[in-house]
């Protein structure tokens, strides 16, 4: 059974991504496909990036980046739920990626966005990222307005039609990493 980490990208005080990441993680957890965990970048309170090798090599000095490496790599997939902000993904979400790199290799990833556009432009940046770590995006996503799926901005009240977008979404993720298990054996 595969295992799939639901990353909360975002690490800002009154951040509205927990409470997403949290009803992505209930919807994952009714399913009897895969292994669901909840990781929040938070919990590993990542500096800025100081590994003086580049995660390439997967030669790791520091301590933190060897828990971080660990958990990532004890996944075959992965649900990223971002926030966008100036037309990206938060900074301390970019950063947690680029720690590591072979840990991310030969896995498949969904995304579950939110913010003014439904946080479509940060998701469009974060295929980029995955690309080149070698991370099989699949094409389902789901975007959250603040503007309709969030009451004054803050309170999560997401329409009745996520549910279905977020289950289409682990469908995806799911099948693909199972797929991908025999490139990561060979």
């Amino acid at each position: 059974m595969p295992k799939i980490a639901i990353i909360l990208g975002s690490t800002r005080p009154g951040r509205n991504g927990e409470a997403v990441a949290r009803w992505v993680f209930d919807i994952a957890r009714q399913r009897t496909d895969a292994e669901y965990e909840l990781v929040d970048i938070a919990d590993y309170r990542l500096p800025l990036l100081d590994e003086a090798v580049p995660p390439s090599r997967g030669q790791y000095s520091q301590p933190h980046t060897k828990v971080w490496a660990e958990k990532i790599a004890s996944f075959d997939g992965y649900v990223f739920v971002t926030p966008e902000y100036n037309h990206s993904i938060a900074g301390a979400l970019k950063n947690a990626i680029d720690f590591l790199y072979a840990e991310w290799n030969n896995k498949a990833a969904g995304f579950v966005g939110y913010g003014g556009a439904g946080g479509t432009r940060a998701v469009e940046h974060l295929r980029l990222v995955m690309a080149e770590l070698q991370v099989a995006d699949v094409r389902a996503q789901v975007a959250l307005s603040l503007l309709t799926d969030f009451e004054n901005f803050s309170r999560f009240t997401p329409a009745e039609h996520h549910t279905g977008a977020v289950h289409t979404l682990l469908d995806q993720v799911v099948s693909w990493s199972k797929a991908l298990a025999t490139v990561r054996a060979a």
